[in-house]
């Protein structure tokens, strides 16, 4: 994967707090593999989107990708920057879209690391990537990473969803699950009435997880689409248990989501 591009070289940080910021989001960034980048035309702005190789090593449940957005001065030669950790690759690009990032301009090559298993895996992806602002609110997540080659990845993030349509069991958990092999991964969403229903269930799993309704409108226009994609569907892996403790660096080097062992 490519290491990160962030076109800084003959500019300085705007101030003495945005240069001790950007030293402490940079300390680790050989770490970093550079998944997507979007960089004006006109040189005032960049949007990265990394998927943090450390975060394996980090506290149990840290999520792993990284976006960016840069900002210069070309005529003080300056720059800022904004920087947001997401457990997943559709919520990072929600985040540099709504600070102006073309879709179009951020998406990862799909040729490296695992692929979306199924249709509706594609769906919701589009469904969290394109939300319109404000829609959800993320009130919690985690990520299960083993750090190994005989485990997978399983992210669980919950969001209250604020959409007329959803008003009945506002609460989402979004499940993303990688199997062992990292080709493939599968997203699914379901709806509860609380917040706590929600946690109640993804502790104990006991039952199928209840899957939420598709939306009406824009967001069936989505799911259409993505039915119409050729994507080669799996079985998706149960999800681990949350661990405890931070996982051990693996023999040989932990497995990553990132492409990069």
């Amino acid at each position: 994967m490519a290491a990160p591009d962030y076109r800084i070289d003959g500019f300085e940080a705007a101030s003495d707090r945005v240069q001790d910021d950007f030293e402490t989001v940079t300390l680790c960034d050989d770490m970093y593999a550079g998944l997507a980048a979007h960089h004006t035309v006109n040189g005032r702005e960049s949007f990265l989107l990394f998927y943090d190789g450390a975060a394996v090593w980090d506290v149990p449940g840290t999520a792993e990708y990284i976006g960016m957005h840069i900002e210069r001065d070309l005529d003080e030669r300056t720059f800022t920057f904004e920087v947001s950790r997401q457990p997943t690759v559709p919520l990072a690009q929600n985040w540099l879209i709504t600070r102006g990032c073309p879709p179009e301009g951020i998406e990862p090559d799909r040729s490296v690391g695992p692929r979306p298993a199924d249709a509706l895996t594609a769906r919701l992806e589009d469904q969290l990537r394109y939300n319109a602002e404000g829609r959800y609110t993320l009130l919690d997540q985690y990520t299960h990473n083993p750090g190994t080659f005989q485990g997978g990845v399983a992210v669980s993030i919950l969001l209250y969803d604020a959409h007329p349509d959803a008003m009945e069991k506002p609460y989402r958990l979004f499940l993303e699950e990688t199997g062992p092999s990292f080709e493939t991964y599968t997203v699914r969403e379901g709806a509860f009435p609380t917040a706590e229903a929600a946690d109640e269930w993804l502790n104990t799993r006991d039952t199928p997880l209840p899957l939420a309704p598709e939306l009406p409108g824009a967001l069936g226009r989505l799911a259409a689409a993505a039915r119409g994609r050729s994507i080669t569907a799996v079985t998706p892996s149960p999800s681990p248990d949350a661990p405890e403790t931070a996982p051990a660096p693996a023999p040989g080097g932990a497995r990553t989501r990132g492409g990069r062992a």
